[in-house]
């Protein structure tokens, strides 16, 4: 499962929400959120991303205030939804910054295609990722929310990617036909065809769900460590392949 964040001790003072143990840029984000105080918000969560990165920004800032938040409306008859629907605004704001701003090391690449399953509408685990494989300089393809089956199947068969990554919140969103086929999805070169890896991520999949060409990560650094290395192992053959005489390729087996 991708992003959902250490998980919290209840009770902490400050902020009216549930937050335990956790990081003083936690708290202040929560205060900062019950107050709807936007201009706070970004500019916490600005200077937490630029201090620590994403992963603990994710893990120990972000992702336990929402699911404080998310707590505190659940056990309340549904008050602190404002507060909830505010910050997860400002939340998805620096995430998309920190994706599109982050300098690639390579434009020319196979991406990792990031998709929320048909009917699902849950984007801030793979905003996360998104920026999370930004700061790491690989490329991304991000569809967003409740993807159709067809325009998926599309979009991995049209980019080539490296890796795909399918999420899915609840058991209803989770497709294993769906994911079946997009791991199958082969492209590239007659005789050098090759399938994209694919990571059932969320809290939809069941523990049974990955099969051939899948993995189910369990968690956003989980997420990022699995692709990061598809790329590295890449690296690597490339590398080897510079080292070791062969013939040269046909001019016919030119991606241009």
């Amino acid at each position: 499962m991708l992003p959902d964040g250490p998980q919290q001790r209840q009770g902490g003072p400050g902020s009216g929400l549930p937050l335990g143990e956790v990081r003083q840029e936690c708290r202040g984000l929560a205060r900062a959120a019950v107050r709807l105080d936007s201009p706070a918000m970004d500019s916490l969560l600005q200077q937490t991303m630029q201090a620590h990165g994403l992963l603990i920004a994710w893990e120990e800032v972000m992702a336990p205030t929402l699911h404080a938040v998310g707590r505190k409306w659940e056990s309340t008859d549904d008050r602190y939804v404002e507060v909830e629907h505010l910050l997860s605004w400002h939340v998805s704001t620096v995430l998309r910054r920190a994706a599109v701003t982050a300098p690639l090391v390579s434009a020319h690449v196979a991406p990792v295609v990031l998709a929320c399953l048909p009917g699902e509408q849950h984007t801030l685990p793979l905003e996360a990722l998104a920026a999370g494989l930004a700061e790491r300089g690989l490329p991304t393809r991000m569809f967003g929310a409740a993807v159709p089956a067809e325009a998926l199947r599309a979009a991995v068969g049209r980019s080539g990617p490296k890796a795909v990554v399918l999420w899915s919140q609840s058991r209803s969103t989770a497709d294993n036909t769906l994911a079946r086929q997009v791991a199958s999805t082969a492209f590239g070169l007659k005789g050098a065809r090759t399938t994209p890896l694919v990571l059932l991520a969320g809290p939809g999949w069941s523990v049974r769900a990955a099969t051939a060409g899948m993995r189910r990560p369990l968690g956003l650094r989980e997420a990022l460590n699995a692709i990061s290395a598809l790329y590295a192992e890449a690296d690597a053959v490339v590398a080897a392949g510079e080292t070791t005489p062969g013939p040269a390729a046909p001019a016919s087996t030119s991606l241009c």
